[in-house]
């Protein structure tokens, strides 16, 4: 079954070549995105009068390496500190130079109890990383520590929707490298025994009880890691928190022979897809798991509903399940015709530079004047579909965002053109964006974007023991957090889009939430 989790990326990938590989590597790309960033909503982008096609030329090996190995860097000395300072807590404060876990004296702070669980998060969640940017020898020993000290039998009440993302993914993940052959190299740690698995299947179960509650198969959004679901807590759930569990509940199933997982997962995400609107075909934002009752009517592609249509894209590639990518199209074909505004083609014509916003899910009309930064990976979705056009002609107005800020504020209102939530936590979705946007394309416009990341994070996140959230994106204040996406998906995609192409990589299993998110990275004649 391993090797069935690597081939079914390969099989997948030549289809995706023929769509997104087109022209994109002509000339031609440089006058689309000209075009794109004159737009309305990027028209100052290049007030300077800076030529476009000299202000984005090619890298060389060499410099890619540099600009590569620059990113290693942040990552290690971050790393490092975390183990100095934080291990084996959960995160790393990075202005204090303190270790972070749960708020055990405070439980209503989900903003925090949400995604610490006293599970030496930021470990497990960079272990993919560590084998990317690192050494073998570093790998192992972060595998031997995770071995060592982790145990999920926690008084913790945990967000099932991070725990499986962040935690069971990563474990997934990391035995794959340990036992699957990868261009990484042989990764094999003598007397490694499935520990990781074993312990992937351990949170799985703990993580189970959360679907157990609601008649309907949607999960309770948190549980206790030791005692099941909490009573007396709120059974609101959102789109992406109750239906992105197909890729490592299903790939976990695979693994240990267990049907179980991959079918509560299934079962939650067809659950949500017959809560519909009967009018539009629209899902809305949050519910009562127990009623399926809407409690918002927003209908959007950012916070509380991104993954939920990832995950139906990403498990067709990963599984090759026909009913996934049936309920894919149909949403993306839904979410055009409600939620796009603008011109018509993005690459030509007149009018408003096309822009997908939020909607009343009843009746298709708009519910909001703001996009969110979570919703910056929805041009890597669409790269994943094969909508290259859609993808860079989203990217370049969360490229603008960037641009005009120097980072990516968490909230934008693109009517008022100012943003309306002022901090930037180092969220990875547009870098991810980025990078599979180079993938299809090899246009080194992405990576200039690229290098333009690299600079603000340097500039702008840099403190005493790692890289800290900015606080305020206009006074650059910083917040004593660095979250452990900061680590295992930031630093990754921004190291990877700087990889020089002799260096290639093959089949490159990450954890499973992004894993096919990479595989734009294989080589075409595989």
């Amino acid at each position: 079954m391993k090797s069935c989790f690597i081939f079914a990326i390969l099989a997948f990938f030549p289809f995706v070549c023929l769509v997104t590989y087109k022209n994109y590597t002509s000339g031609g790309l440089f006058e689309i995105l000209l075009k794109q960033l004159q737009s309305n909503d990027c028209q100052d982008l290049y007030a300077e009068g800076l030529s476009f096609k000299n202000q984005y030329s090619d890298f060389n090996d060499e410099y890619k390496t540099e600009l590569k190995e620059r990113v290693r860097s942040i990552f290690l000395s971050s790393l490092y500190n975390y183990y100095e300072y934080a291990f084996p807590k959960d995160e790393l404060n990075p202005i204090d130079c303190k270790g972070r876990g749960p708020d055990y004296g405070n439980p209503s702070n989900i903003n925090i109890n949400d995604v610490l669980g006293n599970y030496s998060l930021t470990l497990i969640d960079s272990l993919d990383s560590i084998a990317v940017m690192g050494t073998k020898e570093q790998f192992h020993q972060a595998v031997q520590d995770v071995i060592r000290v982790v145990d999920f039998d926690q008084d913790s009440i945990v967000q099932v929707f991070e725990s499986n993302i962040r935690i069971l993914g990563s474990l997934l993940s990391a035995h794959l490298l340990l036992t699957v052959e990868t261009g990484l190299g042989n990764l094999t740690l003598n007397g490694y025994e499935s520990e990781l698995l074993s312990m992937a299947q351990d949170l799985g179960t703990r993580l189970l009880q959360a679907f157990d509650v609601s008649p309907l198969g949607l999960p309770h959004p948190r549980v206790n890691l030791r005692d099941g679901v909490p009573t007396n807590w709120s059974a609101e759930n959102c789109l992406a928190g109750a239906g992105s569990f197909l890729l490592e509940f299903g790939l976990l199933s695979r693994l240990t022979g267990d049907p179980v997982y991959e079918w509560k997962a299934r079962r939650a995400t067809k659950a949500l897809w017959n809560m519909r609107s009967n009018g539009t075909g629209l899902l809305g934002n949050t519910f009562d798991v127990e009623t399926g009752i809407w409690n918002s009517k927003l209908s959007g592609l950012g916070a509380g509903m991104d993954s939920y249509y990832e995950y139906l894209l990403k498990s067709f590639i990963l599984f090759g399940e026909q009913g996934d990518l049936d309920m894919f199209e149909e949403a993306y074909t839904t979410i055009k015709k409600y939620m796009r505004r603008g011109r018509t083609s993005c690459l030509d014509g007149i009018g408003d530079h096309p822009l997908y916003v939020n909607v009343n899910m009843d009746t298709g009309t708009t519910h909001s004047a703001w996009i969110d930064a979570l919703q910056a990976s929805f041009p890597g979705v669409q790269v994943l579909y094969g909508d290259v056009d859609e993808a860079i002609c989203q990217h370049a107005v969360y490229h603008a965002i960037w641009r005009k800020y120097g980072l990516m504020p968490e909230r934008y209102n693109w009517q008022l053109k100012t943003p309306e939530i002022l901090f930037y936590p180092l969220r990875p979705e547009f870098v991810e964006s980025t990078y599979l946007l180079y993938q299809a394309t090899k246009h080194p416009y992405y990576l200039h974007v690229g290098k333009e990341i690299l600079w603000s994070l340097e500039q702008y996140a840099k403190c005493n023991c790692g890289y800290c959230t900015v606080h305020n994106i206009i006074d650059r204040t910083l917040e004593d957090r660095m979250e452990s996406f900061f680590l295992s998906e930031t630093c990754k995609y921004l190291y990877l889009c700087h990889y020089p192409e002799k260096l290639k990589h093959r089949s490159l299993p990450l954890e499973a939430e992004s894993f096919v998110q990479l595989f734009k990275a294989l080589n075409v004649d595989v």
